[in-house]
């Protein structure tokens, strides 16, 4: 059998269209039962399109690392410096950092991509001078849950995202940087 070959690189501009394939792939793969083909479409639409990558890969406070086998993209990160959750109960971080995206194709599972890449959101973060880097976690996902607490994060609030006309109940993550 031939030896996968795995790099990381950061995202440019001309990334958008894949990375938005890829995202909704993912999403729907992890979470599209739960939601209603009308919610997941606008969602999609919203969120996970072309355009918004697009946008997101022109801002400055935007970053997002992308982690490739064989040429294909396979998992990424999406942070955004400055931004929290209005959510989170006193005291709110100076400088947050949100990790709004992470997410690992089902078979690149288990070859480490996705603590590469939030070793790479949290140095990110701290290289920003950021004091705590916060996320949101389905209620329901307990694999992701159990992850995050294994890298330090605890649970500080229970939030809401919204999908369309569906509102999941999420629980809010942070972990504070020294």
């Amino acid at each position: 059998m031939a030896q996968e070959h795995l790099c990381f690189r950061d995202a440019a501009p001309a990334d958008a269209a894949a990375l938005a394939r890829f995202a909704r792939a993912a999403f729907d793969a992890a979470f599209g039962t739960l939601y209603a083909p009308r919610d997941l479409a606008a969602f999609f639409a919203a969120e996970r399109s072309e355009q918004r990558y697009a946008a997101q890969l022109a801002d400055p406070a935007v970053r997002v690392r992308l982690a490739e086998r064989d040429g294909a993209l396979c998992a990424y990160a999406l942070i955004v410096l400055g931004k929290g959750f209005a959510e989170r109960p006193e005291p709110q971080p100076a400088r947050p950092v949100q990790l709004s995206q992470l997410y690992c194709a089902g078979d690149a599972t288990g070859l480490g991509l996705g603590t590469a890449l939030l070793d790479w959101s949290m140095a990110q973060a701290r290289g920003w001078g950021g004091d705590a880097v916060q996320l949101s976690v389905y209620s329901g996902n307990r694999g992701a849950q159990r992850f995050y607490r294994r890298h330090g994060f605890a649970h500080v609030a229970d939030i809401h995202f919204q999908v369309g006309a569906q509102r999941d109940d999420e629980f809010l993550y942070e972990r504070r940087l020294p």
